[in-house]
């Protein structure tokens, strides 16, 4: 089946915030960031803004009907900047007018008076200073400290992953209009919808019965809408609130890179035990997130960089402890992964950084220790693992060792051109990690001439949910899906929803309408059977027509529907949907917080120009579980997205911050992200097939966050394409690895002229590379 908004989007019908006709009167809006990142705001001075052409009315924290807060973890974030400003681009005051334009220019009037204070931008300063967003946490498995005396091998490291900006095609923004009775209708850019209304409840004072938000879909979020969003509608809503106007705000695309935050910067420390047989029997690690001025959701990507912490590998020792650090930057955010491949990136360093030094492929030691099932989490979940299935159809489908034979070949030939290859494993579980938000609704209508209305709380950002949840209630009723028609989302319609994140939505979402559909569906049998005197049991729905033990009858769709009505046979449903088996206990750092765990190999092939220090990635080739995929052109369409964009963030993505936290890369001549020459020139994607059972929608697993992690092994493989051409190359482990790193690596030496790694056998050994 097609997306079925292919249509609309390549005809330019899709409706998106700002194709939304303005209401008469409406009003444009525009954020005054602080100009510091942080420091005592002494004056704020608006008065030659306010008296700009076409302003209406400045509004600073003094205005706020409400509470100055829209923390939602941690009530740690004001709407405004009271008293003090803690990161560049903080807002201060929001200017309304009857113009973008006149909004802008009265921006650039606005004066103010700071007095700087210290500014920390690193998070490990951040740390050793007490500036933490939470009290650090640790999960463990078995005995690290004992476990040591087992290795035969020790290897210690260090590494460090930059941020992402999120670069959603549209930008971020809000839409509000006063309604009779203080009501507000609120269109919004957000991946959130309940998000926003308690941001804006709390901000202006309203209960959440007088705030509708609705989306009809979003031009991209990959998290950075998941709570970032909640700011630009709180401020639109204030305005329309106090001038009972209809506010609009779309942010500029440089303010919406500076003034909002990123996938979250880690520095991290690593020690990992191997025996002689390869198997990793001990890892230590050490996480410094960098979570910007406020929680945002940093508390929760924490805790999912503790989760995968060893990606798809069993380690039977296990301690590993996250610190979410306090700096003067835009508050950090969901990103697509959400602290996962923060966490896989370090586990694949020290793996690699432990084949380096023990001169043994990282493939070897890659594929000793991938999981297998009944294997445990270090946090107490058991696996039910297709590592090595996904690991071994790799292998044989793409003959890994012709590739090998062919780099060699190809190296051996050439002196300023070197290729490389790494295999990336994935393991990434699938469920809102706060089990509480692990639910959903949906609400269905038939009507009596045959369509079918179903409103979820999902949100259509180009993931395809919307084509899936067509899919589920066209099989429940036997309908072709042009009977079924997705409303947009509305939280007048479905309350206190989850946000579309987690790669959890299609699961929730659909397994609530498959819930409602199948309730009304049993309803329609009860009437069929009766009708046709036959038992229930053996009615079905196809083709728009009922079938009694598999063969059609005189009685359609329509005439079904009309019975059903002229009984008084309810129509319509509204379901709740509640992810079965899982829990996690925070106290003990255990639990079983995933409905199910999706596995991957990719395989990544690289050339390097050692003379100039630039790079191609030549070819990825994946194995996916896929579960038994229900969409197989949209979940194909989503690991392509997700490679690329894993790519980006390892290679040439580089967010770059000052001394005195103002961000540098702050356009897209500075910020680089993948174009059709940086992509892959192949993708190749094979599905694995799995009969396992599994607690997806249609056992068709989740493929929104995992294929992101298949692009850290191009980092790893321009690491090897480096070490063919300089086998003694300094080449830290900090991304993205640009082609200035590159350069400067491919000509450089170790500060010692030696790795070092600590055994049990020999006090300290060192290995000339």
């Amino acid at each position: 089946m097609k997306n079925i908004d292919a249509g609309t989007h390549v005809k330019g019908g899709s409706v998106y915030l700002d194709d939304i006709p303005l209401v008469n009167g409406t009003l444009f809006g525009a954020a005054y960031g602080s100009p510091v990142a942080h420091g005592n705001i002494e004056q704020l001075d608006v008065t030659e803004a306010a008296q700009m052409p076409g302003v209406v009315r400045i509004f600073t924290y003094a205005d706020i009907t409400g509470e100055n807060q829209i923390g939602g973890i941690i009530p740690d974030e004001p709407l405004f900047a009271e008293g003090q400003t803690h990161f560049c681009g903080m807002p201060l005051a929001f200017v309304v007018a009857t113009s973008n334009e006149a909004a802008r220019a009265a921006v650039k009037k606005i004066k103010t008076a700071i007095t700087p204070l210290p500014v920390i931008t690193d998070p490990r300063e951040a740390q050793a200073r007490g500036e933490l967003i939470v009290p650090p946490r640790t999960f463990t498995l078995g005995d690290v400290s004992a476990a040591w005396q087992q290795c035969t091998h020790v290897i210690e490291g260090r590494a460090d992953t930059n941020g992402q900006e999120h670069l959603y095609i549209e930008t971020q923004g809000a839409y509000v209009i006063p309604q009779e009775n203080d009501v507000l209708k609120i269109y919004s850019s957000t991946q959130g919808p309940t998000a926003v209304q308690r941001a804006v409840s709390r901000s202006v004072g309203l209960p959440m019965h007088m705030l509708d938000v609705e989306i009809t879909r979003l031009g991209g979020g990959f998290g950075g809408k998941e709570d970032q969003a909640n700011t630009w509608a709180a401020l639109c809503a204030l305005a329309a609130h106090h001038l009972k106007k209809p506010v609009k705000y779309s942010l500029h695309r440089m303010d919406d890179m500076a003034m909002t935050g990123k996938r979250h910067p880690y520095s991290s420390d690593f020690k990992i035990g191997l025996d002689h047989e390869l198997k990793i029997v001990a890892y230590e690690v050490t996480f410094y997130q960098n979570a910007g001025a406020a929680a945002d959701l940093s508390p929760a990507v924490m805790e999912r960089t503790l989760f995968h912490c060893t990606n798809s590998y069993f380690i039977p020792n296990v301690k590993a402890t996250a610190y979410s650090c306090r700096t003067h930057l835009p508050p950090n955010t969901a990103f697509r992964g959400f602290g996962g491949p923060q966490g896989m990136f370090v586990i694949e360093a020290a793996i690699a950084k432990a084949a380096a030094v023990l001169d043994v492929p990282a493939a070897k030691i890659q594929r000793q220790n991938l999981l297998h099932t009944g294997d445990e989490f270090p946090y107490g979940q058991k696996a039910q693992s297709e590592a090595h299935a996904c690991w071994n159809k790799a292998e044989e489908w793409y003959d890994t060792a012709a590739i090998r034979h062919n780099i060699f070949t190809f190296n051996t030939a050439n002196k300023l051109y070197k290729k490389g290859m790494a295999m990336m494993p994935v393991c990434f579980g699938i469920s809102f990690t706060k089990t509480l938000m692990n639910q959903a609704r949906a609400l269905v209508h038939v009507y009596t001439d045959g369509s079918v209305s179903v409103s979820t709380g999902a949100i259509e950002m180009g993931q395809g949910v919307n084509t899936k949840i067509v899919q589920v209630a066209a099989a429940v009723f036997g309908l072709p899906a042009d009977k079924v028609r997705i409303q947009p989302t509305s939280t007048f319609r479905i309350a206190n929803t989850s946000p579309s994140a987690a790669s959890a939505t299609a699961d929730l979402n659909g397994k609530a309408t498959w819930m409602a559909c199948t309730a009304i569906a049993g309803r329609l049998k009860e009437v069929a059977a009766a009708e046709l005197n036959v038992n229930v049991n053996a009615i079905t729905f196809q083709q728009e027509r009922v079938y009694v033990h598999g063969a059609p009858t005189d009685w359609d769709w329509k005439k079904l529907l009309m019975a059903a009505y002229a009984k008084r046979v309810s129509l319509s449903e509204h379901a709740h949907y509640a992810t079965p088996e899982i829990h996690f206990d925070g106290a003990k750092e255990k639990g079983h917080p995933f409905a199910y765990h999706v596995y991957g190999t990719a395989i990544l092939e690289v050339t390097v120009d050692c003379l100039r220090g630039t790079y191609t990635i030549d070819t990825v080739k994946v194995v996916h579980d896929f579960g038994a995929s229900m969409n197989p052109a949209i979940d194909q369409g989503q690991i392509e997205g997700g490679i690329v964009q894993g790519i980006g963030w390892m290679t040439m993505e580089e967010v770059i911050y000052d001394a005195e936290g103002r961000l540098r890369s702050n356009a897209l001549s500075t910020y680089k992200v993948p174009d059709i020459y940086a992509a892959p020139k192949e993708i190749l994607i094979e599905f694995l097939d799995t009969q396992q059972d599994n607690l997806a929608i249609f056992r068709s697993k989740a493929v929104g966050e995992p294929p992101l992690m298949y692009g850290i092994g191009a980092w790893f493989a321009l690491r090897n394409a480096m070490l063919a051409f300089n086998p003694a190359a300094d080449i830290p482990f900090t991304t993205p690895m640009t082609p200035e790193k590159v350069l400067l690596a491919l000509y450089s030496k170790p500060a010692n002229g030696t790795i070092v790694a600590h055994e049990n056998t020999v006090s300290h050994l060192a290995v000339d590379k």
